[in-house]
């Protein structure tokens, strides 16, 4: 592993003392083994003396706790991570020094890594329970429900605006294609999903309900699948980048892209949350009407 500077002298400064220690078999004197490694042997004394300084250990805390956010959200950057080290644990650190612990730990967000082949966005915790398989060996999903809360399906949407993207995630009722829950924020986020599955859980007191979904980084977050346990609720989700997976919910963001985002430039985020909250709430889930439940409106 290539590795300069300070690091680079944590982790070689032992095969110095070692070498020259009094018993070795060839003994090689310290200022002779620095100068061949490159190394100073002003911070071999030093380090020689404190071989574990406090930045070490405060450094190892760190990088601790970055691994546990990184497992339940791998889609956060540095900058977000610093963020909710400050905000979920009370640690104070720039973006400099968690990027350079992030790059020591092997810590990047997913959507950094280059794009893996399809159908390898990583394990689903759940299975597809939407799946079946017609006359033809074909795998296709069954959008159907014969009671309210019984199918939910969810999924995330970005739509764009001059001063930056904002993100939706919506939860559809199946039985009703009503939406009965969702989040918009300026981040795709882990949190963003499990905001949206919270107000869905308040206004409706689910149980044993299926909530289908992609294999999104954000629906595949621990947290994320805590929120379902610990509610009651059965998580369901599609193959990798399988078309039709979660086509109903498609159909939702498509008409949401035709009835608000396409019909003029938005300025600013707040004017198009703002829109997309009224055409939701006064619109899709009220007036308009649907030929699935016999033309009449969720």
């Amino acid at each position: 592993l290539p590795v300069s500077g300070e690091l680079a002298g944590r982790i070689v400064f032992p095969l110095v003392r070692e070498m020259a220690a009094t018993g070795a078999p060839v003994r090689v004197p310290v200022v002779v083994a620095c100068r061949v490694l490159g190394l100073s042997t002003q911070g071999y004394y030093k380090w020689l003396k404190d071989p574990i300084s406090q930045r070490d250990w405060d450094d190892a805390h760190v990088i601790d706790v970055l691994h546990d956010l990184h497992a339940d959200d791998a889609t956060l950057g540095y900058r977000f991570l610093t963020d909710e080290l400050e905000l979920e644990h009370g640690i104070k650190a720039g973006e400099n020094r968690v990027h350079r612990l992030c790059k020591i730990a092997g810590i990047t967000a997913s959507h950094h890594k280059k794009r893996s082949k399809a159908g390898s966005t990583g394990p689903a915790p759940h299975d597809d329970l939407l799946a079946v398989v017609d006359e033809h060996g074909v795998v296709r999903h069954e959008f159907v429900a014969d009671a309210p809360n019984r199918v939910w399906l969810w999924d995330i949407s970005e739509h764009p605006t001059r001063e930056g993207k904002l993100y939706i995630c919506a939860i559809k009722d199946v039985f009703s294609n009503k939406i009965v829950g969702y989040s918009i924020d300026t981040r795709m986020k882990s949190s963003l999903a499990r905001a949206a599955m919270r107000n869905a859980i308040a206004l409706r007191s689910p149980d044993e309900t299926i909530c289908h979904s992609d294999r999104g980084g954000q629906f595949r977050a621990k947290r994320t699948q805590r929120l379902l346990a610990n509610n009651g609720l059965i998580g369901s989700m599609g193959r990798s980048y399988g078309a039709g997976d979660n086509a109903s919910m498609e159909s939702f963001f498509s008409l949401l892209q035709k009835n608000v985002l396409d019909t003029r430039r938005w300025d600013t985020r707040a004017e198009l949350r703002l829109a997309m909250v009224r055409w939701i709430e006064t619109k899709y889930n009220r007036r308009r009407r649907q030929r699935s439940l016999g033309k009449l409106t969720p």
